[in-house]
């Protein structure tokens, strides 16, 4: 096997074309912990993105079986990397994930063991237990916590707040994705759950602060209607597309919970990350 192949199986295992919306993540909740602490920066960037892509390759590993029968194309059943390597990356990328945020904080390194347990659960439960998405979601808000936690203010009711609005949305997608390895048609019932952080972000903002919510929550409104359009035209529909779009709707997601008190410059990254995602989702899938 010659190395370039070997690195995209690598590529195709850790899903890293969704890297860019967990960085978004992590900078929308340590924005929201108050920002400031730079050095702690690389550690939460990094420890988060080897959290995500160990959970995304121990995805496959408990898949195998699933997707030796529905998805032969992916890399254990295909031949392109045994299951046992597959099993190893992702334990050890889990171990590593969890070191690097200890040096954060304490709270951020007790967060990264629950985000480690919650990988884990989702992953051995997603193809049996109809309720998995919550799991999936619960990911996302443990990412904020951590996030939040490595900020100079440290963990407040705001990261919270925000992060549970996005494991709504996130639990929305997933909902959706379910049907990406099957025929029946894509339900519109998990679609309200796409509107939790539009609906918080109005809440919580007041006075000076409504008018930038608004307009950051009519882009997320009308991105996440071209992401969804095809569920009402009936038919099938490219389920793999519509939830490659609601998840790249995720850096939409944290700059809307920072719209209150976004600098330019955080602005400017988050639309970096958006079109990085975007771009990435071309070579990789992104599920």
């Amino acid at each position: 096997m010659n190395s370039a192949p070997q690195f995209r199986t690598l590529l195709v295992l850790g899903r890293v074309s969704n890297l860019p919306t967990v960085w978004s993540n992590c900078l929308a909740g340590w924005w929201l912990g108050g920002g400031g602490n730079f050095w702690k920066l690389p550690f939460l960037l990094l420890g988060v993105s080897v959290l995500y892509t160990g959970g995304m390759f121990l995805n496959d590993a408990f898949d195998e079986e699933f997707d030796r029968q529905r998805r032969a194309e992916r890399p254990i059943p295909s031949g392109k990397i045994s299951a046992k390597l597959v099993w190893q990356f992702g334990f050890g990328q889990l171990a590593l994930g969890i070191f690097l945020l200890l040096f954060c904080s304490k709270i951020a390194g007790f967060a990264a063991v629950m985000l480690a347990l919650f990988i884990l659960l989702y992953d051995f439960t997603h193809k049996f237990l109809t309720a998995s998405p919550w799991l999936m979601g619960a990911c996302r808000f443990w990412v904020y916590v951590i996030a939040a936690a490595a900020g100079a203010n440290g963990l407040n009711g705001f990261p919270i707040f925000c992060g549970a609005a996005l494991a709504i949305y996130v639990a929305g997608l997933s909902f959706v994705a379910r049907r990406e390895s099957s025929r029946a048609l894509v339900p519109r019932w998990p679609l309200p759950l796409l509107a939790a952080p539009i609906l918080l972000a109005l809440a919580l903002n007041t006075g000076s602060f409504r008018l930038r919510a608004i307009w950051l929550a009519t882009v997320l409104i009308l991105w996440t209607a071209r992401g969804v359009r095809p569920i009402f035209f009936g038919g099938a529909s490219n389920v793999g597309l519509i939830v490659a779009n609601l998840l790249a709707g995720i850096v939409f997601v944290d700059w809307l919970a920072v719209a209150p008190d976004c600098s330019r410059w955080l602005s400017v990254v988050f639309l970096a990350l958006f079109g990085l995602t975007k771009w990435l989702q071309k070579f990789v899938p992104a599920t």
